[in-house]
């Protein structure tokens, strides 16, 4: 016989329809974001995993100092390796912006054509999706380079520049000031010369087994020790240790869990609002259950039946939300990678992980949480529930509040008492809504801060490092050395910049003590050391470790710097005596040839973080802040309307001994209200130790660092985004409190 318990089902769903409506909403909101972040994260990192073999990207580069004969290439390729000319060129844009030209490849790192056509005439070009969006520019427009006009046919991707690194030491990718194009022969041609750089991508004859690892970066080391013997380089990289091709395949993905802890986080939430709500209905209806359980319902089957509304409304929710982030939801939370990187073409990829965390495990959670409830909730003798007597203890005598308090005030501190644990709901609520807008509001600030320290902080206007020593005739140019090692801690490794600074410098402002090292400001904050500390350090590929003892803390925030005196460094790196690679200047060095400058570090460089991180994570911040005044809506105004039904006797009561609605209104909501604001300023403490813990556990899985530093501007925004939101939702509370009818009073009367 079918369990008439299952007819009530419906009914319930629609006697709470506005309950339910909001959670289904909210809910369908955050499994559509996190499924459509999930399938994005996955589709994108098979595609990027399979352009590899797609579009046959190179397993390196080498740029020659001069036209090499084919004698010299034919040399070069005696190392089991095949060369293929990838020559290009550096023309500058008249918007100030650099693009690199590569006539169309056919054999090698061939492009990705998103939309148009390829170049058929010299002054047609094909460039890069990312950078054209960069400078809003689009197919059909001109574009001039070194005086030279070109028609943009069809926009690309090119596979061995999935983040556009102008050079590999570079600090960031920008894609405003750099990018890449396609063009014909003729097209190539027009540019001068001038700007030519000889460049062969190579393939091995026996690949590595691993693109990115051990044996790779032996290969290289032992290629590029073989090829100088036959030719001058200028330059070398393996693609191991190609930015430009592995940062992205590094990136994608490593917001996976950051989304995750957030989802199931407001997956708890929801399901402490479910299990608080049920509650309540329990209570309400306390005489029929108590009549079912003496008819011969079990407390198991009671469990069921208030446990199914729940688990339908967020089952249809979590349906409808991984359509939609299969669908619409995929496409925008692609572009927060797409923002970032020039990524080839992807296939929207089935992923069942994505579904076991945005169906499978918030089922858990809500399953786990409500059954733990309603277990504790029916455990009570069904005389008990016909009594409507659901308390556990002997019930004592209430708090003793002083007279001399003002009535209306003990009114209050009565709702507030009586309804303690719904207000404790909605301070941790409020508490994770805060944390979540506030993470959005400490974003901006901070890049803005980090642009200006790092500015303000810099060495010198301009600082070159040099691919071999050259004299320069600027006298206030000062020498130093370079050199990258780099961090260890576990799985995860991070580049080190090692800076060898002259004596008595002009412009490092400190006295470095011998046989010891100073360390940036923002390697220090990152793992937590001071002056007094030793560090281990290993070379890039070598695999040999270097310990230091550090004597200093300086002032450079824009990225993880060593110093130590220049002698101290060629002597642990066995370099020769007076060997440097760079300069400290503050003019520009006019007499050094481009070709032998690996890279200039100017103002332009070091704020090149700062623009990327805000151009690409800006729609992410922006879901934070639609999320937060989400959950604060969903939870306060269901725990309060949740509240204003326990008391509806009482309102009833006080309506009939004549008090307004707008008296009774100030009795609840004020406390509510009261309530709410505490709330807010009570965790602003707990919020900023909160974020330092999130933003250190979360940056510590990204190379570089950015201080979480949390300005006074965003605790002021989180409060007074949720005070505005929250008067909002009071207009709704309003009108559930003059519903109340007076003839609530002659009901269940115990």
């Amino acid at each position: 016989m079918r369990d008439p318990l299952r007819r009530r089902i419906p009914r319930e769903i629609r006697s709470e329809a506005g309950k339910y409506i909001v959670i289904f909403v909210f809910m369908v909101a955050l499994i559509g974001v996190a499924s459509g972040y999930f399938i994005a994260d996955a589709s994108l990192k098979v595609a990027y995993d399979e352009s590899f073999e797609t579009y046959n990207i190179e397993d390196g580069h080498v740029e020659f100092a001069e036209e090499p004969d084919k004698a010299t290439l034919e040399a070069c390729e005696e190392e089991d390796i095949t060369l293929y000319d990838d020559r290009f060129k550096d023309a500058p844009c008249d918007n100030g912006s650099t693009v690199r030209l590569f006539r169309t490849r056919e054999e090698v790192n061939t492009p990705c054509l998103l939309d148009g056509e390829l170049p058929a005439a010299e002054d047609e070009i094909a460039l890069d999706r990312l950078y054209m969006k960069s400078n809003e520019i689009k197919q059909g427009d001109t574009i001039t380079l070194d005086g030279k006009d070109y028609k943009i046919t069809g926009i690309v991707a090119l596979p061995d520049y999935s983040a556009l690194y102008k050079d590999i030491t570079d600090f960031m990718f920008d894609t405003e000031k750099f990018g890449v194009s396609v063009v014909t022969d003729e097209g190539f041609d027009k540019v001068d010369d001038k700007y030519l750089h000889w460049s062969y991508a190579w393939k091995y004859d026996d690949p590595p087994a691993d693109t990115f690892g051990k044996e790779a970066k032996e290969q290289g080391d032992d290629l590029v020790k073989a090829l100088a013997q036959k030719a001058v380089l200028s330059n070398f990289v393996p693609t191991c240790r190609n930015s430009a091709i592995k940062f992205s395949g590094d990136d994608i993905g490593h917001d996976r869990v950051m989304m995750l802890v957030m989802l199931d986080m407001l997956i708890v939430i929801i399901s402490f609002v479910f299990a608080v709500t049920t509650s309540n209905t329990i209570t309400k209806e306390a005489n029929v259950i108590g009549t079912l359980r003496a008819s011969g319902y079990t407390r198991l089957e009671m469990i069921r039946h208030y446990l199914a509304a729940p688990v339908i409304v967020l089952l249809v929710a979590c349906v409808l939300g991984n359509v939609l982030g299969y669908t619409v939801l995929k496409e925008y939370m692609a572009d927060m990678y797409l923002g970032s990187y020039s990524l080839v073409s992807y296939k929207t990829q089935w992923n069942a992980d994505a579904f076991i965390d945005t169906t499978v495990i918030p089922m858990v959670i809500l399953i786990a949480i409500n059954i733990i409830m309603l277990a504790a909730k029916l455990s009570l003798s069904p005389l008990k529930f016909i009594r409507r007597d659901l308390k556990r203890h002997q019930r004592k005598k209430a708090f003793k509040l002083n007279t001399k308090i003002p009535i209306m005030t003990r009114y209050r501190l009565r709702v507030l008492f009586q309804n303690f644990g719904g207000y404790l709901t909605i301070f941790v609520g409020i508490f994770f809504a805060s944390v979540i807008m506030m993470f959005s509001q400490l974003f901006s600030p901070l890049l803005d801060k980090f642009a200006e320290d790092s500015i303000n902080s810099m060495i010198s206007q301009h600082t070159y490092i040099l691919k071999a020593p050259v004299p320069t005739e600027e006298e206030k140019a000062e020498k130093f050395a370079a050199g990258e090692l780099k961090i260890v801690r576990g799985d995860f490794s991070e580049g080190v910049s090692v800076y060898g600074i002259a004596e008595d410098s002009k412009y490092f402002h400190s006295d470095i003590k011998k046989d010891t090292v100073e360390i940036s400001s923002a390697y220090a904050d990152k793992y937590r050391l001071k002056a007094g500390d030793s560090i281990t350090l290993e070379d890039e590929y070598g695999g040999e470790e270097y310990t230091f003892d550090v004597s200093g803390v300086y002032d450079y925030p824009s990225s993880l710097v060593v110093f130590m005196d220049i002698d101290f460094f060629n002597e642990t790196f066995d370099k020769d005596e007076g060997y440097f690679s760079g300069y400290f200047s503050d003019r520009e060095l006019d007499d050094i040839d481009e070709k032998l400058i690996a890279s200039e570090i100017t103002e332009d460089e070091v704020t090149k973080t700062s623009r990327q991180l805000r151009r690409s994570m800006g729609n992410l911040m922006s879901i934070f802040v639609i999320l937060g005044i989400a959950v604060i809506v969903l939870v306060v105004y269901l725990l309060s309307k949740v509240m204003i039904e326990k008391n509806a006797q009482s309102i009833s009561v006080a309506k009939i001994l004549g008090y307004e609605p707008r008296e009774i209104s100030g009795i609840y909501l004020r406390t509510t209200t009261i309530v709410t604001i505490a709330s807010f300023l009570l965790c602003i403490p707990l919020e900023g130790k909160t974020l330092d813990w999130l933003w250190r556990t979360m940056m510590m899985e990204y190379p570089g660092w950015l201080a979480p530093d949390v300005p006074v501007s965003a605790y002021v925004k989180t409060v007074a985004i949720g005070v505005v939101t929250y008067l909002v939702t009071t207009m709704l509370l309003k009108f559930r409190i003059n519903r109340i009818p007076m003839d609530e009073a002659l009901k269940n009367v115990e």
